[in-house]
């Protein structure tokens, strides 16, 4: 039980914070001298931070669910369509990248080296695009081009260490798109990817069982851990945000990937 609660309060600072949710859940075992506690347990440790989403961001949730169904009715010039399919557009390139080469990263990209050389070269390049990017454009604005290079970075979060949050926030930063538009575009686009992953992690739980290092109900309680504390986080940023840079995330990413060489 111990396990499943700090990774979960791990998974749920770590999450929308632009410092890579699932390199913390890699590393906090080696600390700890635990066993890993694999991807089945990362992915439902996700889908609770995704409902932390859903529910902070409903007015936005709902929206795009009327898009959708614009969609349907072949309405694609109302605000709510248009929001909805840039977002769609968004999530291609992480499906198709994702699919294909999910497993194979998964069982040869979960090394601490690979996590501290991401930590450092991501934390620079987040500095770099924070500094450069503009702080007036909004995710309303943004083309569906710019839509599509935000999803494309997001395919390198399938590394672990690099942060899907992190990278979709350079990505937006450097496109010119405000902060806390940045941190929103990227939570909103976290929806229909941590639930793919999701299915896919059930999918995992339900046909292999064998092996894993904690129960479902030990998934479950992490899973309602998480989601509290993701909603204290995804309210921590976007306050932060409102003053503050992404600085302070660079800074600790860098230190974080030099302990990482250091130690391992």
């Amino acid at each position: 039980m111990l396990q499943t609660i700090v990774l979960a309060l791990i998974q749920s600072a770590t999450e929308f914070l632009p410092v890579s949710s699932s390199g913390h859940l890699i590393l906090t075992p080696r600390f700890f001298n635990w066993p890993d506690q694999g991807m089945a347990m990362d992915i439902a440790l996700h889908v609770g931070t995704l409902f932390s989403v859903l529910i902070y961001f409903r007015h936005d949730v709902c929206f795009i669910f009327k898009g959708c169904l614009e969609i349907i009715r072949r309405r694609f010039n109302l605000p709510q369509t248009l929001f909805a399919l840039k977002l769609g557009v968004a999530c291609i390139p992480v499906f198709l990248v994702g699919g294909i080469c999910h497993s194979y990263i998964a069982e040869h990209f979960r090394s601490p080296k690979i996590i501290a050389a991401t930590a450092i070269i991501f934390g620079l390049l987040l500095y770099w695009a924070d500094r450069k990017g503009k702080n007036t454009g909004t995710i309303e604005e943004i083309s569906f081009k710019t839509a599509f290079l935000i999803g494309l970075a997001q395919t390198l979060a399938l590394i672990p260490g690099v942060s899907r949050s992190g990278i979709t926030m350079t990505a937006a930063r450097a496109l010119g798109v405000s902060r806390e538009e940045s941190a929103r575009f990227s939570m909103l686009l976290s929806i229909p990817t941590i639930g793919a992953a999701g299915c896919l992690g059930m999918l995992k739980i339900l046909t292999e069982p064998v092996g894993q290092t904690l129960s479902g109900s030990m998934m479950s309680l992490g899973m309602l851990v998480s989601f509290i504390g993701g909603m204290a986080a995804i309210g921590f940023l976007m306050r932060w945000l409102k003053t503050s840079s992404f600085a302070v995330f660079a800074v600790y990413r860098i230190l974080l990937g030099m302990l990482l060489f250091y130690l391992f």
